[in-house]
């Protein structure tokens, strides 16, 4: 047996424990969406079940009665997390390459200021009336973009992975056969850096995606709402008509009988979308690029 081969014991065993983990993983995204399509009369007797006996699409026709609301919310968040990814990897890059280079004059100075934001913020008030007075974004699509286009961990993150993987040889190599910096780094620092081009921008891709928190603070038009922030809605509306029904005169009956439980879950389905589909086409960066990226610099 070589040197880097397992033994077929171990190879037995690391197989039995990654697929422990990867049930553990896709479990239980399987009991939700079988509670999501349980009867909820069933689940108040019998709970959870993988196998449910009586089925129900209820909590799916409640969730698109209106299903217009639904779509157009979707359609926010896709566009709101594609254009924020895109410029959020775009601007960190510019912030990050140039702090990299041990030969820019001013790299301490912008390197001292990334870092000071991340340990030090001006807080919730100063921060909302900046986007709200000053940039004017309150009820803009864009106050669902801009907040989180630089984030200071990101930036350092790929200065770290520029530091260790582009040689300044090369850099000094492309300058002497005269191309400019923008030359240079489209057509060099950038197809090096794929790993943490695509970390960054699986990073940015949730954190758009699940963001729900800007929609709560700047937005009030309900055309404008992303999907997370809709949901939040529906789930808040549905405890809250569940809970007082009896105060609601006529609807008390309908309103008991709401399917909370398999909504909640249903909602959670639908919030999880296309996310889950956009990261096996990340994955093969995304390990590589974390790992170079994690040692801080």
């Amino acid at each position: 047996m070589a040197n880097n081969e397992i033994s077929r014991f171990t190879n037995v065993l690391l197989h039995i424990i990654f697929i422990i983990l990867s049930l553990a993983c896709l479990l239980p995204i399987v009991l939700v969406f079988m509670i999501s399509i349980t009867d909820y009369d069933y689940i108040v007797r019998s709970g959870y079940q993988f196998i449910p006996e009586k089925l129900s699409l209820e909590a799916y026709a409640y969730i698109f009665k209106d299903y217009s609301v639904v779509l157009r919310a979707y359609g926010i968040s896709i566009f709101v997390t594609i254009t924020g990814t895109l410029a959020s990897v775009f601007l960190s890059s510019l912030y990050a390459y140039p702090i990299s280079r041990a030969d820019f004059r001013y790299r301490g100075v912008f390197a001292f200021l990334i870092f000071f934001t991340m340990l030090f913020g001006g807080g919730l008030v100063p921060w909302y009336m900046v986007y709200t007075q000053v940039l004017d974004l309150k009820n803009s699509i864009w106050a669902l973009v801009v907040p989180m286009l630089l984030s200071p961990f990101n930036v350092l993150i790929m200065k770290t992975y520029f530091q260790m993987s582009v040689p300044p040889a090369l850099i000094e190599a492309s300058t002497i056969d005269g191309a400019g910096e923008l030359r240079t780094f489209f057509r060099i620092v950038f197809p090096l850096s794929l790993p943490v081009f695509a970390t960054i921008g699986l990073f940015n891709t949730l954190h758009y995606w699940n963001d729900w928190f800007n929609s709560m603070i700047f937005i009030t038009d309900t055309d404008l709402y992303s999907l997370q922030y809709l949901m939040y809605k529906m789930i808040s509306q549905a405890d809250y008509l569940s809970r007082n029904g009896a105060l609601i005169q006529g609807s008390a009956t309908e309103l008991a009988k709401l399917p909370g439980e398999t909504i909640r879950m249903a909602m959670a389905l639908i919030g999880i979308g296309p996310i889950v589909l956009a990261y096996p086409f990340f994955q093969r960066y995304f390990i590589k690029g974390l790992t170079l990226g994690s040692i801080k610099g």
